[in-house]
C-alpha cells in the first residue's frame, strides 16, 4: 500500500523512505513535465505570435467584409437593378394584353428609349432578384414570341421557390418543349410543374395539359390518372368545370 507524504510526516522504515523518495521523484517530474510544455507553448506562442495575430485580424475583416459587401455593395446595386427592371416589366406587362405582342415584347427584352431591358439587367445586375426575375419574364417573352429554345434557356435559368411563379415556369419549358415535339420533355416538366406546389391555380393547369400531351400520345391510362386528379381534387377550377368531358373521351378510346 502507497504511504502518502503529510506535513511532518517521518518514515518508519526504509521501506517507507523509499515509498516517499519514489513518490517525490515522480511528482517532480510531472511537474517539470508540464513547465516544459508550458514553455514550449508559450515559446511557440510568441514565436509565431504575429501568425496569429494575422489570422484572427484576417477572420474579422472577413466578417466585417461580408457585412460591408451586403450593406454597401449588395444591397445598393439590388435596388439600383429594381429600379432598371421598372421599365422593362412595364413593356413586359402592356405585352401580355395587347395584340401586337411580339413589338411590346420586344421593346422588354431589348430596352427602349436609353432605358435597360430584361437582357441586359440579366447581364448587368447577376446576382440580384431583379436579374433573376428578368430571367422568368425574358423566358416567357420568347415563348410568345414562338422563340422556343430561348425561352427553356431563360426558364432553366430562373430559381424560385413562390408557389405560382416556379410552377409557371415548368409549366413554360414543358409548353415550349411541346412545340418542339419533344414530348418525353415536355411531360417531365408538366410533372415538375404538378408537383412544384399544390395549389388551386397551377396544379389544376398543369394536371390538364398532361393529361392531354398523355393522351395525345395514346397513353390513355396515364391521362385518365391526370383528369382524375382535376376531377376529386380541383372540381372547382377552370379545368375542374369541363374535365368529365375529356374523362369520356379518354375511357371511350380504351
Amino acid at each position: 500500500m502507497a504511504t502518502y507524504k503529510r506535513r511532518g510526516y517521518k518514515p518508519q522504515n526504509k521501506e517507507e523512505e523509499a515509498q516517499v523518495e519514489e513518490m517525490e521523484s515522480t511528482t517532480a517530474e510531472v511537474f517539470n513535465t508540464l513547465d516544459e510544455s508550458a514553455s514550449k507553448t508559450e515559446e511557440w506562442v510568441a514565436k509565431n505570435q504575429k501568425y496569429i495575430f494575422g489570422g484572427i485580424v484576417g477572420l474579422v475583416v472577413i466578417a466585417l467584409g461580408v457585412l460591408g459587401y451586403q450593406q454597401f455593395v449588395h444591397a445598393p446595386k439590388e435596388a439600383e437593378a429594381s429600379n432598371e427592371m421598372f421599365f422593362a416589366q412595364q413593356y413586359f406587362d402592356e405585352a401580355v394584353n395587347a395584340t401586337d405582342k411580339d413589338s411590346l415584347f420586344t421593346l422588354a427584352l431589348e430596352g427602349a428609349n436609353g432605358k435597360y431591358g430584361l437582357l441586359d439587367i440579366i447581364d448587368k445586375y447577376k446576382g440580384t432578384k431583379a436579374a433573376n426575375l428578368a430571367q422568368y419574364s425574358s423566358g416567357m417573352a420568347y415563348l410568345n414570341m414562338n422563340k422556343y429554345q430561348e425561352a427553356i434557356e431563360h426558364l432553366q435559368h430562373f430559381k424560385s421557390e413562390d408557389p405560382i411563379l416556379g410552377a409557371l415556369a415548368k409549366g413554360g419549358i414543358g409548353d415550349a418543349f411541346v412545340q418542339l415535339d419533344q414530348a418525353g420533355d415536355a411531360m417531365g416538366y408538366y410533372e415538375k410543374a404538378i408537383a412544384h406546389n399544390a395549389n388551386e391555380f397551377t396544379t389544376p393547369r398543369f394536371l390538364f395539359k398532361a393529361g392531354t400531351l398523355a393522351m395525345g400520345g395514346g397513353d390513355n391510362e396515364k391521362a385518365l390518372k391526370f383528369f382524375n386528379r382535376i376531377k376529386e381534387e380541383y372540381p372547382n377550377s377552370e379545368e375542374g368545370r369541363t374535365i368529365d368531358i375529356f374523362i369520356g373521351k379518354v375511357e371511350s378510346a380504351k
